[in-house]
This record gives C-alpha cells, sequence and structure tokens, in this order.
C-alpha cells in the first residue's frame, strides 16, 4: 500500500479553509487536537503505509500491536484525509459539547484501539467462513471506522431528525447502516470490515456494556458524570457584544441552573406565552441570551423598569 500523491494536495488546501471557515475558536479542544494530529501525520508520517496498516497477519499473528495505534491517523492521499477530517470537525464539535472534552477525549482514544480489534476479529471470521486466507491480508488505514462509530454516538446523543443519502431521506438512526453500503457500492476500495467495525464498536458504547467498561475502567463515575452535564468554553461563551456577561465558566447564567430536560420545557412554556403576549408588551424588546423566566403579573412599572434593566433578569 503506497500513499497515493498528485503534486498540490487539494484535499488538504480544501480541509485547511473548511477550519479557517469554521474558525479555530469554535472547535473544542480535543476536535481540533484530533485534527491536528491527523494533518501532521500526513505530512509526517511516523512509517510508511505498509508499516502502518492495520491486518490480521501483522496485527495478530505477527503481534505487531502498535498498528493499532498508528492506523487510525494515517491515511493514503489527501481526498481520503479531507472527507474523513471534514467528517470529524462536524462530529466533534457535536459531541465534545455535549459529551465534555474529557469523555470525547477517552471515547477517541478508546474506539480508535477496539476499531482496530474489532476489525481483525471480522477479517479473520470472514477468512475461516470462506475459506479465503487473503481476507486477513487486508490492510486498512484512515479514521474512517472511528467516524461510524462517533456517528452512531451522535444519533444516540441526538435522535430525530433525517439524512439525505445519495438523494434517498433515511432516519438518522438507520443512516449509518445506508452509509457503509452505499460507500462501498461507489467505492469498492475501501474497507467494509473497517466500517462495520465502527458501527459495531457503537453500539457497544450506546447499547452494550462498553459504556460501563469504560467508566468503570477509568474509575471515576462521579467524574465522567459531571463531566458529560458540564459545557465547556465554546457553549457557554457569549459573543454579543452588548452583553455584560463574558465569563466562560458561569453555565448557571446560561440555562438557569435547570436541567435540559428542564430547558425543554421551559423553552416551550416560554413559546407557548409568546403567542398570547400582547403586542405592545414585549414584542419589540430584545431579550437576553438563554432561556427567559416570564413573570406571572406585570404592572406597567415593572415593565417599565424590566426594559430599563434587561440584561438585569438572572
Amino acid at each position: 500500500m503506497q500513499r497515493r500523491r498528485r503534486g498540490v494536495d487539494v484535499g488538504l488546501i480544501l480541509l485547511l479553509s473548511q477550519v479557517f471557515q469554521v474558525g479555530l475558536e469554535n472547535i473544542p479542544p480535543v476536535t481540533l487536537g484530533t485534527l491536528a494530529l491527523n494533518v501532521f501525520l500526513f505530512l509526517k508520517p511516523l512509517k510508511p503505509l505498509l508499516k502502518v496498516c492495520i491486518n490480521v497477519d501483522q496485527g495478530y499473528h505477527q503481534k505487531d500491536w502498535q498498528r493499532l495505534l498508528l492506523a487510525p491517523v494515517h491515511h493514503a492521499d489527501d481526498w481520503h484525509l479531507y472527507f474523513n477530517m471534514v467528517s470529524l470537525l462536524w462530529k466533534g464539535i457535536k459531541l465534545e459539547r455535549k459529551l465534555g472534552s474529557v469523555l470525547f477525549g477517552y471515547i477517541i482514544a478508546v474506539f480508535s484501539v477496539l476499531i482496530g480489534i474489532v476489525y481483525m476479529v471480522l477479517e479473520f471470521a470472514l477468512a475461516e467462513l470462506l475459506n479465503d486466507p487473503s481476507y486477513k491480508m487486508n490492510c486498512a488505514v484512515g479514521f474512517s471506522g472511528v467516524l461510524f462509530a462517533l456517528k452512531v454516538l451522535n444519533n444516540h446523543y441526538h435522535p430525530g431528525g433525517t439524512s439525505n443519502i445519495m438523494g434517498i431521506p433515511v432516519s438518522s438512526r438507520y443512516a449509518c447502516w445506508l452509509e457503509l453500503v452505499a460507500i462501498h457500492l461507489c467505492s469498492p476500495g475501501t474497507s467494509f470490515a473497517g466500517h462495520l467495525a465502527g458501527i459495531l464498536v457503537g453500539l457497544m458504547y450506546t447499547l452494550g456494556p462498553l459504556k460501563m467498561l469504560m467508566k468503570a475502567t477509568a474509575g471515576g463515575f462521579s467524574y465522567f458524570n459531571y463531566s458529560a452535564r458540564q459545557r465547556d468554553y465554546y457553549s457557554g461563551h457569549s459573543r454579543h457584544p452588548s452583553y455584560p456577561y463574558n465569563t466562560p465558566g458561569d453555565y448557571d447564567m446560561y440555562t438557569g441552573g435547570l436541567t435540559e430536560e428542564e430547558q425543554f420545557e421551559r423553552a416551550l412554556r416560554n413559546s407557548l406565552h409568546d403567542r398570547g403576549f400582547s403586542a405592545g408588551s414585549h414584542s419589540n424588546e430584545r431579550r437576553p441570551y438563554g432561556f427567559w423566566f416570564p413573570p406571572e403579573q406585570l404592572s406597567e412599572e415593572e415593565v417599565r423598569r424590566q426594559r430599563l434593566n434587561r440584561f438585569d433578569r438572572w
């Protein structure tokens, strides 16, 4: 397996353009660090691809376990890197904000190794079932297996919605399975077993025992539960220039100390309240960032006072 190079790395240029379009300050640290590591190892690979790709023969029979660490962060060419890292960019931003940087980084590290193991198990099973030893020689590199696992997690933590796969609207819950087939049909050279391994590891985390095993291994149940609830800088920092609060750690001023379910209920009640609210009361008033707690009854004096101090509701 040799890296395919075509002079100028157009895919790398497009990736950097995408990153700066999103803005470095809007990308959480683990997502940004993982992306940077993949780009760095694309430009300065530790070894040739044949020395880092994972397969049954080299990984298991030859005991070359370092391939489990190296294979996910090396890519065959600039377009391979581009598509994987753009996918990581969007999935990482959503999941890292939801789970917290520590837990998300832990998931990335565990998934990267575990997917390589599951991939070898699948290839070994195919070789034995079909009596074809060539499956043991299939060598895979790239971050796409991890991305399939993250897609399963993203659909788990952000349920509902639909995805458009080759013009076909599909429930996000099943989109990863259709993508698995579609990618293999459109690009036969991709690793079907590697992508399938990613989906299986994602399901092991969301539906199986992997999540509990990871917490038990880390030995920090309370810490990781806290980490999952905590908002990081990127989701808690207000960027409106006129808003007086600008400290990244004071999350309660945005949520009112409510849980996600309570925030949703409050937002729904506020929305229903707005429909019946008189046009002259608050329709022209700019409300502060976050959830607004409407008063039960307002006198004219109270309305005037709140208009003058609309940023001091908390």
